[in-house]
C-alpha cells in the first residue's frame, strides 16, 4: 500500500466529523447542567398544573407552593389510582411526559417521578438533531471552517438558557427540539444526503410536534404548509409528490385543529389579557378604545389587571363578564384594532421586541431549594451567548425588520440563481429562511394579539429560537458557503 493511500485510510478511519464534535460538545456541557449537582432546571410559574395532572402526575412536595417562581423541583408524585383529571390543554408535550413516566417506572420508582428522566429523553433527541443540522451544513466540507461551525453550534445551542427547559414541564423543550429537526431535515433534503422519504417523515413529524406543542403555535402549521409547497416539486416522482402533499395537508390541519380545540376557559384567560394588558394598557383613553368593540366604558377599570388576581373588581368567571365583555371581541377584531391604530400597534411591537431576546424569563429560578441559592437565582453556567444576546440586541421592532431584510437580501440572489438553473434542491434554502422569519414574527404577533404583555418573555420563546437558528444559519452559510 502506498504511503498516501495509507494516510488517507487512516484519516478516514479516525476522522471526527464536525457534526460529531458539535453533538458531543452539546451533550457533555448539557450533562453537567442537567445531571450533575447542583441540578439546573426551571421553576414553576403556575402553569405546570395544566399539563401535570392530565398525565398522571401530582405535586407531592408539601412546600411546593412556597417554591413557585423561585426554585426548581425535580420530584413529583405518580397517581396510583384512576385519574379523573381531564386535559386542560392539548399539547404534543404529553407524548414525552408519558414516555418518561414509563421509563421512570421501569428503572426508578412507580410512585415518585424524577423529571431528569424526561430531560434525558429530550437531551438524546436534541443532540441527535444537532448532529443532523451540522451534518447538513458541513457535508463534504473538510476544512477548518467546518469546525468553526461546530464551535458556533456549541456556543449557541448548548447554552443553559435553552437546556434548562429540559428539566421543566414547559413545552418550550418540544418547541426547540422540533424546530431543530424541521430545519435539519430540509437542509439534508437540499444536500441530497440520506433517503428523501425518511427525511420527509422527519420533517412532517417535527412540524406536527412544533405546531401542536403550544396552542399559540396554531399559525405555525399554516405557515409551514403554505411555505412548504415548493417541496412538492423537488422530485418529479409522483409517489413523492403525493406523500409530500399529504404531509403538508396534515400539517395545515394540525394548525387549524390546534386553534379549534382551545378551551373556552383558556380563550377567556387570553382574551382578558389581550384587552386589559394590551389594547387598553397605558391607553390615554381606554374608554374610547373599549367603545370601538362595543364594550361598556365602565370596564376601563380593568386596565392593567391580570386574570389571576386573588381580589379583582369583577369576577373573571362571571356570566356578566362573559356576556358584556368576552363575547364582544375576538382575536381578529383585536388585530383589526391594531391595524386601524398603528401608533398603538408600534408601541406593543416595541414592547414585544424588548422581551423578544430573553431565552429564559427573568422571573423563574434555576436551582433546587436544597442547593442553598437565593430565591429566584439563575445559573450563569454556559450562558454567555444568551447573556450577550439579551444585553446587546437592539430591543426595537425596527431592528427586527432590518435584521429580517438583511437575511432576505443575503439568500434571495442564491434562490434566483437556483431558479434559473432549475436546481430545485438549492431553491429550498430561501423559502426555509422566509418560513423561519414568518414563524418568529407570527409568534411575536400572536403573543400581543392573544395575551397583550402578559408573560411576554416566555410567550416569545419561539421568536427567540427562530432568531437564533436564522442567525446561526446565516453565519454558517457565510463561513462554509454551503447554502
Amino acid at each position: 500500500m502506498k504511503l498516501r493511500d495509507y494516510l488517507q485510510e487512516a484519516e478516514n478511519r479516525y476522522y471526527i466529523t464536525p457534526a460529531m464534535v458539535a453533538a458531543m460538545g452539546v451533550f457533555i456541557i448539557s450533562i453537567f447542567a442537567l445531571f450533575v449537582p447542583p441540578y439546573i432546571g426551571m421553576a414553576d410559574n403556575g402553569d405546570y398544573f395544566r399539563i401535570l395532572y392530565s398525565n398522571g402526575l401530582f405535586f407531592n412536595d408539601p412546600n411546593y407552593d412556597s417554591q413557585y417562581l423561585g426554585y426548581f423541583v425535580k420530584n413529583y408524585g405518580i397517581l396510583q389510582y384512576f385519574n379523573e383529571n381531564g386535559s386542560t390543554i392539548f399539547s404534543s408535550q404529553s407524548i414525552f411526559i408519558k414516555l418518561s413516566i414509563i421509563i421512570n417506572q421501569l428503572l426508578y420508582s412507580t410512585e415518585i417521578f424524577d423529571i431528569r428522566f424526561q430531560a434525558a429523553i429530550y437531551l438524546v433527541l436534541y443532540v441527535t438533531g444537532i448532529y443532523l443540522l451540522v451534518e447538513a451544513l458541513t457535508w463534504k466540507l473538510r476544512n477548518i471552517r467546518s469546525y468553526i461551525i461546530s464551535v458556533l453550534t456549541i456556543f449557541i445551542f448548548a447554552d443553559s438558557a435553552y437546556t434548562a427547559y429540559f428539566n421543566s414541564f414547559f413545552s418550550e423543550s418540544v418547541v426547540l427540539i422540533s424546530l431543530i429537526y424541521m430545519v435539519a431535515s430540509l437542509l439534508l433534503i437540499r444536500a441530497g444526503k440520506y433517503n428523501v422519504y425518511v427525511l420527509l417523515i422527519v420533517f412532517t413529524v417535527a412540524s406536527l410536534l412544533l405546531t401542536t406543542s403550544k396552542q399559540q403555535n396554531a399559525p405555525v402549521g399554516v405557515i409551514i404548509a403554505c411555505m412548504g409547497i415548493l417541496l412538492v416539486f423537488v422530485k418529479r416522482n409522483s409517489i413523492y409528490r403525493i406523500i409530500t402533499a399529504i404531509s403538508l395537508v396534515s400539517i395545515l390541519v394540525a394548525g387549524i385543529g390546534s386553534y379549534v380545540v382551545i378551551s373556552d376557559e383558556f380563550k377567556n384567560i387570553n382574551k382578558f389579557h389581550a384587552m386589559n394588558r394590551g389594547v387598553i394598557l397605558n391607553s390615554s383613553d381606554p374608554e374610547a378604545a373599549l367603545e370601538t368593540f362595543g364594550i361598556d366604558r365602565q370596564y376601563a377599570v380593568l386596565s392593567g389587571d391580570i386574570y389571576y388576581l386573588p381580589y379583582s373588581t369583577v369576577d373573571v368567571n362571571s356570566n356578566m363578564l362573559e356576556e358584556n365583555f368576552y363575547n364582544k371581541y375576538g382575536y381578529f377584531s383585536i388585530l383589526a384594532y391594531y391595524i386601524m391604530h398603528p401608533t398603538k400597534a408600534a408601541e406593543m411591537l416595541d414592547l414585544a421586541a424588548k422581551n423578544g431576546f430573553a431565552t429564559r424569563p427573568a422571573a423563574m429560578g434555576n436551582y433546587e431549594m436544597s442547593a442553598g441559592k437565593e430565591f429566584g437565582s439563575q445559573t450563569s453556567y454556559f450562558s454567555l451567548y444568551s447573556d450577550i444576546k439579551q444585553a446587546a440586541a437592539p430591543k426595537t421592532f425596527g431592528f427586527i425588520v432590518i435584521w429580517a431584510s438583511v437575511i432576505i437580501g443575503y439568500f434571495a440572489p442564491t434562490f434566483i440563481a437556483a431558479f434559473r438553473k432549475r436546481d430545485k434542491e438549492a431553491m429550498i434554502t430561501f423559502p426555509l429562511m422566509l418560513t423561519l422569519i414568518a414563524i418568529g414574527i407570527s409568534a411575536m404577533l400572536v403573543s400581543i394579539i392573544g395575551a397583550g404583555d402578559a408573560d411576554l418573555a416566555k410567550h416569545q420563546f419561539l421568536f427567540t429560537s427562530c432568531f437564533d437558528v436564522i442567525t446561526y444559519l446565516f453565519i454558517s452559510s457565510w463561513l462554509g458557503h454551503k447554502l
